[in-house]
């Protein structure tokens, strides 16, 4: 049978601490172990556990799981160190005078996570949370300890009051199972898991025990045959291999029941078996053997050797008819992956970095980390944070590839943006539209394991606000954001400045007269403020008002009943409004440097919002506009090009072609116009011909606003079963 790692420590002494360090790491200094077990005892001696015990017997069983989790020394110290500065008024200095500066950076990290106090449970729960992530940053480690330290908290939560045996159990299943699971250390995750559903839902905890052990004997005997048989398949193809059999862990089964919403009868799949071999060749072997001894299920099969999960998980997973017609569970992996989903990047630590402080230092290069650096730079409020991490934590996701090859993970019902902002942030912000396993799609279409992501992208482009609810990913949400405030701060900053300046003009002063006189510092100090730029910001975005300012300059004579007032009160509204004309609102393209110009548009190629433009000048007829790729283009002097870019501002359908080729189907016409019309989309004219190879070709010009809603129309178009192509013409 196979049994999950056991994280309680009975009767642990120091002595039997120093005996495991040693058979894990014969060269350990098992004196400084022992001076730090003397240093914690001797600070913790006064203090007692809920359950009456001695401090002491927390920090060695928080020891004794970081021995299990194969943690190098510089942590097993660390564990039994990790509360004395907090909670024993150690300095941090002397922890490093004594113990050196790997050790007491694993302290000082572990005590900076929980030291702050906060003015509410929502602002504790949620700055404690990044703290924890930028701790991670910096070394992993200090993370693993406090997951050893949480684990022996759960385990000895019943000596608490209700109310806090709940509070813990909840941040333990909102924070620190999502993070073992991260940090892919499954036998943490699982056991938390459970720890957290026996507080949190007891009454379905202890029923589930109780239907799992009735049938304890039987399932148990069930286990055995089927390991048999299954050994016995191997050995017909002379391959070696451990077969473990297990039930499911409580939690495991509670999701079960609560997504499929059925009882715990109507589960069928409670048990699963691990497979255990040499190497990988013997893995996909053993899938191949028992795909043909047992009917596998259909979508059950997965492959997370060729894709690991981002924590770095490696196993085949497949779900089987095993005997007597029960759903079983296999998992087929090698010996160092199954240390590695066990103790997670610790098992990583050992087998690719050969241990020691630069091997921990190495395990902080995890690609997931510097992006959750990367959220901690740019968020601002923790509870933002935490919402952002926690939805990324996640591990589970879909797999799916660029069209060279790569491989990208996204969240369940992820979309091309997801995938446009994975690839990096400026593909995003310039996505356009996708074509998923070669045919286009919408931004709303939802990727699935396994498709190739081509994302179009355009100069042109850039993010609005109806993409924050188009992505799933923390990421893209997260850049799409910042690209808006960036915009809005640009603008507000633009009319803030415009209108201190056109104020002061009234008021027959400048910013140059008051900044060599210095008044603007009364005015920033006493509005908070740091600079003028900030004070223009503060202005364009109206959370200052003009007057108060005018009120706060010493030079400038502001009356409420003054002339100027009357000009004040309508400045802003002006100054606005004209912000936002950023060109001439008849025209669809800006010039650069030519004012009232007559534009127009390429018959050849019919341009539109979104293709990347040039202008000519023609005589007599002003400024054509082609799309770069026209063959005009190619031809045309370059004396006679000019900048010219889309006009935002400009609202307006432009023309454009569509060429269809189909198969010849009775009413095909009728039900590619109803689809384009169904989009809102004018059809100016259509031509239809049958072809001699029982094919149809149809020309349509349609009416778009830009690029990205013309690719709706194509996408519309190539989803039907009959269209066989549908291209621009």
């Amino acid at each position: 049978m196979y049994h999950r790692i056991d994280f309680s420590h009975e009767d642990i002494t120091i002595d039997e601490l120093a005996r495991r360090v040693k058979s894990n790491h014969p060269d350990a200094d098992i004196d400084l172990l022992k001076r730090a077990y003397e240093f914690a005892e001797l600070h913790h001696r006064p203090q007692k556990r809920s359950s009456g015990e001695p401090y002491i017997i927390h920090p060695l069983n928080v020891a004794a799981t970081l021995i299990k989790l194969q943690m190098d020394l510089e942590s097993i110290i660390g564990g039994l160190l990790h509360d004395v500065v907090e909670d024993c008024d150690v300095s941090e200095d002397e922890i490093l005078e004594k113990f050196g500066r790997g050790i007491a950076d694993i302290v000082i990290g572990c005590t900076k996570i929980s030291k702050i106090k906060f003015k509410t449970k929502e602002e504790s729960q949620a700055e404690n949370f990044r703290k924890m992530v930028v701790a991670m940053a910096k070394d992993i480690r200090v993370i693993i300890v406090k997951l050893a330290d949480r684990m022996h908290n759960m385990l000895t939560l019943q000596y608490v009051s209700k109310e806090k045996q709940v509070k813990k159990a909840q941040e333990t299943l909102d924070i620190y199972v999502p993070l073992a699971s991260r940090l892919g250390i499954n036998s943490v995750k699982s056991e938390l898991e459970d720890l957290c559903l026996r507080f949190l839902h007891p009454e379905t905890y202890y029923r589930l025990a109780e239907k799992v052990s009735m049938k304890k004997h039987e399932r148990e005997e069930y286990i055995k045959d089927c390991v048999l048989l299954v050994k016995d398949k191997f050995l017909e193809y002379a391959v070696k291999a451990d077969v473990y059999g297990r039930p499911k862990h409580f939690y495991s089964i509670y999701k079960k029941m609560n997504n499929r919403e059925v009882d715990f009868e109507q589960i069928q799949d409670l048990l699963a078996f691990r497979v255990i071999v040499d190497n990988i060749t013997e893995c996909y072997k053993c899938l191949g053997i028992i795909h043909s001894s047992f009917t596998p299920i259909p979508g059950r099969f997965k492959d997370y050797i060729a894709i690991p999960k981002v924590n770095g998980y490696q196993s085949l997973h497949t779900t089987v008819i095993g005997p007597k017609a029960e759903r079983i569970e296999i998992q087929i992996r090698t010996y160092e992956m199954h240390e590695v989903a066990e103790t997670g990047v610790a098992a990583h630590w050992k087998y690719k970095e050969g241990g020691g402080s630069s091997g921990a230092k190495q395990l902080n290069k995890l690609k997931w980390v510097e992006e959750l650096m990367e959220y901690d730079r740019d968020i601002q409020k923790s509870s933002e944070f935490m919402d952002v991490v926690k939805n990324d934590l996640d591990a589970e996701g879909i797999f799916v590839f660029t069209p060279s090859g790569d491989v990208r993970e996204l969240r369940y019902g992820a979309g091309p943006l997801d995938f446009a902002y994975a690839v990096h942030t400026q593909v995003g912000h310039t996505c356009v539209g996708a074509k998923v396993n070669g045919k286009m799609v919408s931004l709303k279409h939802k990727l699935k394991s396994g498709d190739t992501v081509e994302i179009l992208t355009s100069k042109s482009q850039t993010p609005n606000k109806d993409w924050v609810k188009l992505v799933k990913t923390s990421k893209a949400r997260t850049k799409i954001k910042q690209y808006l405030l960036k915009v809005d701060r640009e603008k507000n900053l633009e009319i803030g400045t415009e209108i201190l300046e056109k104020s002061l003009k009234e008021y027959n002063s400048s910013f140059k007269v008051l900044e060599k006189k210095n008044e603007f510092k009364k005015v920033l100090d006493s509005l908070n403020l740091k600079t003028i730029e900030e004070l223009c910001l503060s202005i364009g975005s109206k959370r200052v008002n003009i007057k108060k300012v005018l009120e706060l300059l010493p030079s400038i004579d502001y009356v409420e009943e003054d002339e100027s007032k009357k000009k004040i009160d309508t400045l802003f509204n002006k100054v606005a409004g004209a912000a936002k004309k950023s060109a001439h609102k008849d025209n669809a393209v800006i010039v650069d440097g030519l004012d009232d110009i007559v534009v127009r548009m390429g018959k050849c190629c019919n341009p539109i919002p979104g293709d990347p433009i040039t202008g000519f000048i023609t005589r007599g007829r002003g400024i054509t506009i082609h799309t770069m790729k026209c063959e005009r283009v190619r031809q045309s002097d370059d004396l006679r090009k000019v900048d010219v870019a889309w006009n935002s501002a400009y609202s307006f359908r432009h023309a454009v072609a569509i060429r269809v080729i189909t198969h010849d189907r009775p009413g095909i016409l009728s039900r590619i116009t109803n689809n384009i019309n169904a989009q809102g989309v004018n059809i100016k004219g259509a031509i239809a011909k049958s072809l001699p190879d029982l094919k149809g070709s149809f020309l349509f010009e349609v009416e778009v606003k830009d690029y990205s809603e013309f690719l709706k129309v194509i996408s519309i178009i190539e989803a039907m079963e009959e269209v066989i192509s549908a291209n621009r013409a």
